[in-house]
């Protein structure tokens, strides 16, 4: 069994190389541009919603109880379309240092709770390529498989969704080969 205080340096680095690895994936490299899309009259859009008095919050259309989802007036406003979600963010700039913040602490929880789990099962001395696959397995269930819900649940479209488990499965190589570097001997 290895104490997490042992694997502050392989949290902390994998941290880090995890956080540039991503801002290379989602601003250096061109295929994440297309995740987005721009939406049709997008200012007549922001000023219905805006009239409408929405605020920050996750928001599905057309809105219905469990109860009423069977009733033939819902049936018939879903057939009509659209039909979706939609999440709005506060008023105001986007607060990128915020998000960013969010990020890097994420991905250091990500490498304490890989430590955990990788320290309980895989001794000090294990070889390398040990480490890497428990290390890179604890971490693709954080990074990647998690990411499958937004496509299940949320609706975002595929393309999206393995985008992002492919930038998952990066992530998890590399925090694994951190901690496979950094294991302690």
């Amino acid at each position: 069994m290895v104490a997490l205080t042992a694997l502050w340096i392989p949290i902390l680095l994998s941290a880090v190389i995890v956080f540039v690895a991503s801002s290379i994936l989602h601003m250096v490299l061109p295929y994440h541009r297309s995740d987005y899309k721009k939406l049709p009259d997008e200012d007549k859009v922001t000023a219905a919603l805006r009239s409408a008095g929405v605020t920050r919050g996750l928001y599905m259309f057309p809105y219905c109880s469990h109860q009423d989802i069977k009733k033939p007036e819902m049936l018939e406003r879903f057939k009509q379309g659209p039909v979706g979600t939609i999440t709005l963010l506060p008023a105001g700039p986007v607060n990128m240092p915020k998000y960013l913040a969010q990020w890097f602490v994420y991905c250091v929880v990500v490498g304490l709770f890989t430590a955990y789990l990788t320290g309980r099962t895989i001794p000090a001395g294990t070889v390398y390529p040990a480490v890497f696959r428990v290390a890179g397995t604890v971490a693709f269930m954080a990074y990647g498989v998690g990411q499958l819900v937004n496509g299940i649940w949320r609706g975002q479209p595929w393309s999206v969704v393995i985008k992002e488990v492919v930038d998952g499965l990066v992530y998890s190589l590399l925090l694994a080969g951190t901690f496979g570097w950094l294991w302690p001997k």
